[in-house]
């Protein structure tokens, strides 16, 4: 399934998306690499607290239990403030996405707002629901031991990017779904989140290849097997299922954030660029299509020039934000033409401030 560009003549979109492809280096190609996350680790600033298992390491050599919290002085001094839980993208290879915490908790920590970075297990170590059940046991037990750092249980958000950005779509559709809980760690605490964010996020594995920039067709792999694609059996989605995806389709949908989309899932923003040669557009845009089905409240940016980037280059590049629009849902289940809009920080802040002080 294809899906219109947003705010781009067709041919203008072409010509600008194939000079992003040459000139912007920040480009990231290869999905499952380390480099995929957001941030550089080690930028931003020192977590409050340190390497607190949320869970028990399974197995031993797993670090995908050990959160950071970075807590604001507003929170010291008496004052419970929401949470914000940060989880980077590696393609389900790796178990650094809290390593890309501090940067965002540079934004968010001085408005008040308290970030868990939170790590979850690689497809090495675990296949999915595994992940799920990772996500779930870290929000409920922030929830359990608020009162312990000044935190607010009852307003917890989540962010991600790329597959960090399935993570929060995710744990945003599924809150408080028995049969989806798992029995990692704490139980018997809410695992819903009262608002999301995800930056470029893998949703429906079935139709990735549909939006690559080249064909990933049998033929085509044979001819280049380099070429990076979501269907073969060693694929990021192939590996966190457990078998290549279009084999099993079953699980690929159970492993589809928006199979679990309903009118009363939180309010939900996607950030996802025309030019992603990594996690393609159409992602986003299916997951939006399908909380604007159901009457969701959801929010659609889409940046024609934006690639598989750092996260600072969709707030803060001009290069990386020309051309953006934006996307929102409606209480009457529509959704008003793509506008034009420059994202930045304050897109962000204002978006988890509003829905965290309900």
């Amino acid at each position: 399934m294809r899906f219109p560009a947003l705010g781009v003549a067709p041919v203008l979109r072409r010509l600008a998306i194939a000079c992003a492809f040459l000139v912007a280096s920040a480009v990231v190609y290869i999905f499952p690499a380390a480099a995929q996350s957001v941030t550089e680790k080690g930028r931003g600033i020192t977590p409050t607290f340190s390497d607190i298992a949320y869970a028990p390491a399974a197995p031993a050599a797993s670090t995908g239990h050990l959160p950071d919290l970075y807590v604001p002085k507003t929170a010291r001094n008496g004052k419970a403030a929401p949470i914000v839980i940060w989880t980077g993208g590696s393609g389900w290879r790796g178990e650094q996405g809290k390593d890309t915490a501090g940067e965002i908790a540079e934004r968010l920590v001085p408005v008040g707002l308290a970030v868990a970075g939170v790590s979850i297990r690689s497809s090495d170590h675990v296949q999915f629901p595994g992940q799920l059940h990772d996500i779930k046991a870290a929000i409920r037990w922030l929830r359990a031991n608020a009162n312990r750092y000044r935190l607010d249980p009852d307003h917890i958000g989540i962010m991600g990017g790329s597959s960090g950005g399935w993570t929060a779509a995710i744990a945003a559709t599924t809150g408080d779904v028995p049969e989806l809980e798992g029995n990692i760690g704490t139980t018997g605490v809410s695992s819903a989140v009262q608002v999301a964010i995800a930056f470029y996020p893998p949703t429906d594995f079935l139709i990735m290849d549909r939006g690559m920039p080249y064909s990933c067709a049998p033929m085509a792999l044979a001819k280049d097997p380099k070429r990076f694609c979501h269907d073969p059996p060693s694929s990021p989605e192939s590996l966190l299922i457990g078998c290549p995806i279009q084999t099993c389709q079953e699980k690929a949908r159970a492993a589809d954030p928006s199979s679990y989309v309903s009118d009363e899932d939180p309010p939900i923003m996607i950030f996802h660029g025309e030019a992603d040669q990594a996690v393609p557009h159409n992602q986003g845009e299916h997951l939006f299509q399908v909380l604007l089905g159901r009457c969701a409240r959801a929010t659609f940016i889409s940046l024609p020039l934006a690639g598989h980037d750092r996260l600072e280059n969709f707030l803060m590049l001009d290069e990386t934000r020309a051309g953006a629009t934006i996307r929102i849902s409606s209480p009457e289940c529509t959704a008003a033409l793509p506008q034009l809009y420059r994202p930045d920080w304050n897109t962000v802040i204002d978006f988890l401030r509003r829905n965290l002080s309900q």
